[in-house]
């Protein structure tokens, strides 16, 4: 996985991030992988989980630093990220990737032989700023809204963008579908272009994103729902059975959850 300049060690001795131009509530450094500690710290995230207005508070400030953030859940049964088997020497860049290619290569894999890769989904017109849409998501998420993660915690990880957490911090949550989740983000990379996607939480094997562009029209839906298929078949395949179905629930809709069995 290609890197940035990672400012995270500068917490160890400055743990409220200030020589960042960060007000950092207490938290921790996460360096622990599944080949034991790594050389620098993968992320931090803040000791208490997370409020509504938490991530507009620390989100641009973050970015100026180099910093993205995400929602990390600390809630499940498989425990924190310290956890998870991180794996970030199995990384590649997910700029090395053609989104395309990754899908229709899982599309093969996954659909009926007669069901050929439909290509990509147009790009619906952005209906919100999509760093205004993420932090609107995250209160969600972090407040009473339905939630797929029990203890969210915010987290900052040193990334290009968005969509290169995943990879960044080595989670290998979808394992069982691909071992190299830089080629997910390569995905993800596209969805950011096309939909305005944010990745604003993670769990152990659970993605959530922000769309400010979601589809809005049934064709529309469809053509994203073939993407959604090959990206995580268990969206479908132990979800709601059918592409069409699965289809109905992507019109409008501000959030894309993904889960791997």
């Amino acid at each position: 996985m290609a890197t940035l300049p990672n400012p995270l060690p500068k917490l160890a001795s400055d743990p409220s991030g200030r020589s960042l131009g960060l007000q950092l509530p207490p938290g921790r450094l996460i360096d622990m992988t599944d080949q034991g500690v790594w050389h620098e710290p993968l992320l931090w995230h803040a000791a208490r989980t997370a409020a509504p207005g938490n991530w507009s508070a620390l989100g641009a400030p973050a970015g100026r630093a180099g910093l993205v953030p995400v929602l990390i859940d600390l809630g499940g049964s498989q425990g924190g990220p310290e956890q998870w088997d991180l794996a970030p020497a199995r990384m590649s860049y997910p700029g090395d990737h053609d989104a395309e290619e990754v899908l229709e290569d899982f599309w093969e894999e996954w659909a009926a032989e007669d069901e050929e890769w439909p290509g990509l989904a147009d790009a619906p017109t952005l209906n919100a700023d999509p760093d205004v849409r993420a932090a609107q998501i995250a209160d969600a998420l972090a407040g009473e809204g339905p939630s797929w993660f029990g203890a969210p915690h915010l987290a900052l990880v040193p990334a290009r963008r968005s969509a290169d957490v995943p990879a960044a911090i080595g989670w290998s949550g979808p394992v069982n579908h691909e071992n190299d989740t830089a080629r997910l983000g390569a995905v993800l990379r596209s969805w950011e272009d096309r939909f305005g996607i944010r990745v604003v939480g993670i769990g152990f094997d659970v993605l959530a994103v922000s769309v400010a562009a979601p589809p809005t029209s049934v064709a529309e839906a469809e053509a994203v729902a073939a993407e959604h298929f090959a990206f995580c078949p268990d969206n479908i395949l132990q979800g709601s059975g059918t592409l069409e179905a699965y289809a109905s629930g992507l019109i409008g809709e501000h959030v894309w959850s993904f889960w791997w069995d």
